[in-house]
């Protein structure tokens, strides 16, 4: 099986002009994922819950507090919140991830499978689809494709996140860890110091891989 990259939370955009509101729930926001990243997820979990009350329905905020209460043990509700996100926002990238992730983790491959088709159906030019279903291809085993996968993704969009970090992911997996590397490279440039990525470019360069040669 392949690794599992973990997930993290998602910032709001800053808005300029911003209400009252607007700004306090991007106080809030910015509030939550500080105690999240320090592990004090019951604090963050109320901290989100109080941006939603006026933020009523923001996807990014269902989804935070989906990780919440996935941090806390309450899977169940983490999946309902989790789905409620996707009725909101069906392309959400790192929901979509977090619910295939849980199901691969509670033994429902089938049922990730049909939800990860299904979006594939639904949106085709959808970049995250495609490198989501190259993950779970690559929990299987399928290498072939899930590589065909990440590369259909990148196509379609040359910085999706998931798609350069679990294409680096299987390279490293096959041993050719300067492909990785460049792809690590990529990814930071497009998603400066994101926790997928940094840590993994970082180890790579101390372990003293080199670039490819140019052909």
């Amino acid at each position: 099986m392949g690794r599992v990259v973990p997930l993290g939370l998602v910032l709001l955009a800053a808005v300029g002009c911003a209400t009252t509101a607007q700004r306090e729930t991007r106080e809030l926001t910015d509030d939550g994922v500080r105690l999240f990243r320090a592990g004090r997820y019951k604090d963050a979990r109320e901290t989100f819950e109080a941006a939603l009350a006026r933020s009523p329905g923001e996807p990014n905020l269902l989804y935070n507090l989906g990780r919440c209460h996935e941090r806390s043990g309450n899977v169940v509700r983490a999946e309902k919140v989790y789905q409620e996100c996707l009725f909101r926002a069906p392309d959400h990238p790192e929901c979509r991830h977090a619910v295939a992730e849980l199901m691969v983790r509670q033994n429902r491959q089938p049922e990730a499978q049909r939800m990860v088709e299904d979006w594939l159906a639904r949106s085709p030019r959808c970049a995250a689809a495609y490198a989501e279903h190259g993950w779970l291809l690559r929990q299987t085993g399928d290498l072939p494709r899930a590589h065909a996968r990440f590369q259909q993704a990148l196509e379609i969009d040359a910085e999706d996140r998931r798609a350069l970090v679990e294409l680096a992911a299987l390279f490293e997996q096959q041993r050719q860890p300067e492909r990785a590397l460049v792809l690590y490279e990529r990814a930071d440039r497009a998603h400066p110091n994101h926790p997928d990525v940094k840590p993994r470019l970082e180890a790579l360069l101390t372990a003293g891989t080199a670039r490819p040669r140019p052909q």
